[in-house]
Order: C-alpha cells, then sequence, then structure tokens
C-alpha cells in the first residue's frame, strides 16, 4: 500500500464509479454541443488579480478559499476557484468576440479548488461543466440557458430538483437598494466582519446560511420592491419564456448567489435530497465582468454545473445510468499461436467499434476465465491449439453460458451480429 493518500477533502475517481461521472459529464454537455456552444479549456491556474476583480474582494472565495500561490518570478497565481473569470478572459485574449457573431457561445468542463471544510458534497476539489453565452443582453438568452441546464438533468433521469429564480438589477437600480440594505444592516448586531461587508457588498450578507444572522435578516428590504422598469420587463420576460417552454421554476427574492459578478437573473438548481448542500448548480447575468477585468462592455450570462452533486442527487433519487460495456468481448488463448491469433482479432474488433480486452500474463484457463468474468464481457472467445487446427474459436455466451464452434474467419462479423 502508498504511503501517500489524496489530500483532505479531495478524492480519486477510479472504475467502475469513473464510468458514472464521466455519463454525467457527457449528459450536461450534450444539449450544449446542440446548441451552437463550442468547447473550450483555459489553464488551471490564473492571475490572482482576475477572481479577486470578478469574482469580488468580499466574497468567502477570494478572503478564504482560494489557494495562491507565488512563481519564482514573483507572480502572483491561483488555482481557479470557478470558471466564468477564466473562460471570458479566454475568450477576451482571443479576440472571439471581434469575430462578428454575437453571442460567443462556449461551454467547459473541469476540475476547481477552493479551501472549504470537507464535508459530503463539499470539497477542496470539484468538478463542473459549464457554458457562458458571450456578448448579447437579451432574456431569450437567459431563458436558454436555463431551459438547457433543465433539460441535461431531466435527460439524466432527475426530477426531483428544483430551480430558484431572482432579479439582482443592474447599475440603475442596486445602488437604490444597497444603500436601502445597507441602512438595515447597519442596525443589526453582527459580528465584525460582517459588518466589514456591509459597506463592500451588503447582498453577500444576505446569502449567510447562520441561522443567528437569517433570524435578523427578517424584514430586510426586498430587491424585487427596487427593480426599475428596464429590470422587470427584462424579468418577466425570462420568466414568460422559462412558462411557455414548460419549465417550472420558484422565484425566490433572497437568491443572490456568491459571487459579485451578478447582474438581473440569477438562479440556481437546487436537490432536497442532499442535506445542507442542496444547491447542485446554477449562474446568472453578469454584464459587467468583462468591464471588471479590463475588456470591453460584453453583456453576458452562463452557468456551472457541479458534477459531483449531479452524481449525489443520481443517488439520492436511486437513479442507475445506463453505461456502455467497457468491455463486450474477452479474448482467453491457450498456447502461443492462440495468443498471436487472438490478439490480432481483439485488435480487429477494436478497430471496428467493439470494445474488446485480452488474458494478458499467460495465465491458465481458469485464471483467464475469472478475468473474463470480472470484465463484464459478454462473449468470450476461447482457442487452443485444437482449435486453430480447425479453423476455429469457441464462442462462449457469458449469460447464458452456451458456447459454439465459430470459423475464424468469421468471428469478428459474428459477434458484431450478436451484440446487435
Amino acid at each position: 500500500m502508498s504511503t501517500f493518500k489524496a489530500p483532505k477533502g479531495t478524492y480519486d475517481l477510479t472504475p467502475p464509479d469513473s464510468a458514472k461521472y464521466l455519463a454525467v459529464r457527457e449528459a450536461i454537455a450534450a444539449p450544449l454541443k446542440n446548441s451552437g456552444f463550442g468547447y473550450i479549456e483555459t489553464p488551471g491556474f490564473e492571475d490572482v488579480a482576475l477572481f479577486s476583480r470578478g469574482v469580488g474582494e468580499s466574497t468567502d472565495i477570494v478572503t478564504k478559499e482560494m489557494y495562491t500561490l507565488t512563481t519564482k518570478g514573483g507572480s502572483q497565481l491561483a488555482l481557479r476557484p470557478e470558471g466564468t473569470a477564466s473562460v471570458l478572459r479566454a475568450a477576451l485574449e482571443a479576440n472571439l468576440h471581434k469575430l462578428g457573431n454575437l453571442p460567443v457561445k462556449l461551454w467547459y468542463s473541469g476540475s476547481y479548488y477552493r479551501y472549504e471544510r470537507p464535508q459530503k458534497g463539499r470539497y477542496r476539489h470539484f468538478s463542473q461543466v459549464g457554458a457562458e453565452a458571450i456578448g448579447a443582453e437579451d432574456p431569450a438568452l437567459d431563458a436558454e440557458l436555463i431551459i438547457l441546464a433543465d433539460q441535461a438533468y431531466r435527460a439524466l433521469g432527475l426530477r426531483n430538483f428544483r430551480i430558484l429564480l431572482n432579479s439582482l438589477g443592474d447599475k440603475e437600480c442596486r445602488p437604490v437598494y444597497r444603500d436601502a440594505l445597507q441602512g438595515f444592516l447597519r442596525e443589526l448586531d453582527l459580528d465584525e466582519e460582517t459588518r466589514r461587508r456591509i459597506e463592500i457588498n451588503p447582498l453577500r450578507v444576505l446569502d449567510d446560511k447562520r441561522p443567528e444572522v437569517q433570524k435578523q435578516l427578517a424584514g430586510a428590504p426586498v430587491l424585487r420592491d427596487y427593480l426599475c422598469d428596464a429590470c422587470k420587463a427584462y424579468h418577466e420576460e425570462v420568466r414568460d419564456l422559462l412558462s411557455a417552454a414548460g419549465v417550472v421554476y420558484e422565484d425566490d427574492e433572497k437568491l443572490v448567489r456568491g459571487l459579485d459578478y451578478y447582474t438581473r437573473t440569477t438562479f440556481e438548481f437546487v436537490h432536497d435530497g442532499l442535506g445542507s448542500q442542496s444547491a447542485v448548480g446554477g449562474g446568472g447575468r453578469y454584464d459587467g465582468l468583462s468591464e471588471m477585468i479590463g475588456g470591453p462592455a460584453l453583456p453576458s450570462v452562463g452557468w456551472a454545473l457541479g458534477v459531483d452533486r449531479t452524481v449525489l442527487a443520481l443517488e439520492a433519487e436511486g437513479i442507475e445510468l445506463e453505461l456502455p460495456d467497457a468491455t463486450s468481448v474477452f479474448a482467453v488463448p491457450l498456447g502461443e499461436e492462440a495468443r498471436r491469433v487472438l490478439f490480432g482479432i481483439v485488435t480487429q474488433l477494436r478497430r471496428e467499434g467493439v470494445a474488446a480486452d485480452f488474458a494478458y500474463g499467460n495465465r491458465g484457463l481458469k485464471g483467464a476465465m475469472k478475468s473474463a468474468n470480472r470484465s463484464g464481457a459478454r462473449f468470450t472467445i476461447v482457442a487452443g491449439e485444437r482449435d486453430l487446427a480447425e479453423g476455429l474459436v469457441q464462442l462462449k455466451d457469458m449469460e447464458s453460458g452456451e458456447q459454439t464452434p465459430v470459423p475464424l474467419t468469421e468471428v469478428a462479423g459474428t459477434i458484431r451480429e450478436r451484440l446487435a
């Protein structure tokens, strides 16, 4: 046994469980690929300032949870705690917004890092699939992204999730609400750290999960009462489009999310079967983020869905995904000539798209058949010197136990036919 273990708050993905995570990633990505989104991949670390400016200096992510490092050249870098800022930075650097086809629609999948207290559903290393639509201000775009996430979850078989929806206003109406909220919060009995947050971003106080804070927030000013006419109309159109598409949502006036860059539409996917870590994903509109990180005005909207928490949601609902067989055919050679011939057959099957494996290591028949059973293969090909002399192999159905001789020249075709 190795003397090393995965760092605290992280996990390894190993077979067979890893196949479930791959299937979830593919299911979330499928509707995006079908809706004009192109794949983007960014580095695992970025300039610290990218996140402090975009995510927000008052957020827990920046103040408490980022993994930072100093390079030999003195640069300050951070392991990426979220995906949106990195994707927008990459799109700006590549001038994708100048190609004349807005919005730029991108999707991504990767690992993210936050120094948090480890618990079920909350890890220091976690996986997300995300989508960003950059460069257009349109309620239909907000609705599209929510619909695509809903479509992905329903395709996985999930039913017991809820979509929470809110509007955070814009640069015209939110400052008025901010002043009213600050006035209310300053009168509360709060600790010094929370009081500092009031002055930097008071909306973040509404996101505080501590019961002693939430109790005092009863009667706090509600953002919807301060929305300007433009934001009200925008939000109503998002709601109407979702309803017309048959997507059920809940209005949640306290939903603010944990990042400073959100404006107008904000939403969260929650699953009540996950306990305290009920959020499985979320997102919203971030019209000012591009300017925050030095780019032009590019109104944008996006989301990220947690792969880890989606897997937990599937388990909470007792959903077993239909996963492709890792191995459909397993070859068991008996003797050196059989090794050469069956290895050639396995190679041919793989080239034709059949999942095939081989009994390596010169094990005897008993040991090799145990490996065939463990592989989950539907069929096993067995051949010895006598079989080869007759131009045959033995094809065993691992479910029924039936074994039939098949001519060497017909093995691949027979297997494809039976698998079909």
